[in-house]
């Protein structure tokens, strides 16, 4: 497949948020003061009774954003990953996870797209942490278009949803047309040679990936699993049945994120192989997107590799 022009995810969060907006003035945005990356100024402009910047206090934002939610609004927290995750994360624990709160908190700046800013800003961890939170969705689309839908689908679901988004701009992968839905993934190939299975940002490294491996006389499926709690287990299954060779590819720690719910799976199934390729155990440090991508791995060579290892080859 062609990939298309490159946008950020967290350009299509700004433009579905006030599209959303419009339509049901009970969405609001709460912001902690960082609107202009995490684009929300369009929302604060064209909306500014909807909008709320409680100034850089993101466990304010959670608490605002819940009292908000029991009178009806449908809350949307904005800030980057690593505070949404984690400053925050008591706040999500007890004021919205726990009474199913229809809080949403919407994260750029996911895995490590912050770059040059650094390990204190890279969220390596963030999905794995709220998606051990019982009543949480947890989500990441791969490109501009699914960001838009998956943002949307978000606002119409009943109760917590933790979405993330990328800083630096990536591949278009899908058009407008393309139906999501929450917990199901969305599979981009077919093949019973291996199986792809990546979210995000690294998604469009699978599809290189497959098309590499069709070259070398490999079949590969390839699934979009954008949702990450519910894991489309149904999906998996099917991999690990029809196909029996996974490879999973993430922008997060392999540990507690998608390549370990995957390995549950067949774990619990007693049967498959899983290959995780992922950001290693390990703090980033200041550098380049695609360089802190190709120091843990996630590249499409290494998928390659590993895809070609589980044929023998």
């Amino acid at each position: 497949m062609t990939l298309g022009k490159k946008v950020a995810t967290r350009d299509g969060f700004g433009d579905e948020i006030v599209a959303l907006g419009k339509e049901n003035r009970n969405i609001l945005v709460v912001d902690a003061d960082i609107g202009k990356s995490c684009k929300t100024g369009a929302f604060r402009k064209e909306l500014p009774e909807q909008y709320l910047n409680v100034g850089i206090a993101e466990q304010n934002c959670a608490g605002v954003a819940a009292g908000l939610a029991t009178c009806g609004k449908i809350p949307f927290v904005v800030t980057y990953a690593a505070f949404g995750s984690m400053r925050m994360c008591e706040m999500i624990r007890q004021e919205i996870a726990y009474p199913r709160l229809n809080v949403k908190i919407a994260c750029s700046h996911g895995g490590v797209t912050p770059a040059n800013d650094g390990a204190s800003h890279q969220a390596i961890e963030d999905m794995g942490i709220l998606a051990t939170i019982p009543n949480m969705t947890v989500i990441m689309p791969a490109d501009y278009q699914s960001a838009r839908k998956l943002v949307r689908a978000a606002a119409e679901y009943e109760g917590p949803v933790y979405l993330r988004f990328t800083r630096d701009a990536i591949p278009e992968i899908y058009n407008e047309n393309t139906v999501f839905e929450i917990g199901k993934a969305h599979q981009l190939s077919d093949g019973r040679d291996v199986a792809i299975i990546a979210n995000g940002d690294t998604v469009r490294l699978a599809v290189q990936a497959a098309e590499e491996l069709a070259v070398k006389g490999v079949r590969a499926r390839v699934l979009d699993m954008h949702t990450i709690k519910p894991l489309d287990v149904e999906a998996v299954t099917a991999c690990v049945n029809d196909i029996g060779k996974i490879v999973t590819v993430e922008d997060h720690n392999i540990i507690n994120g998608l390549g370990s719910a995957v390995a549950c799976v067949a774990a619990e199934m007693g049967k498959g192989t899983v290959r995780r390729i992922g950001i290693q155990d390990q703090f980033g440090q200041s550098a380049p997107y695609e360089r802190l991508l190709e120091m843990n791995g996630v590249t499409v060579e290494n998928i390659v590799a590993r895809a070609l290892e589980l044929q023998g080859k």
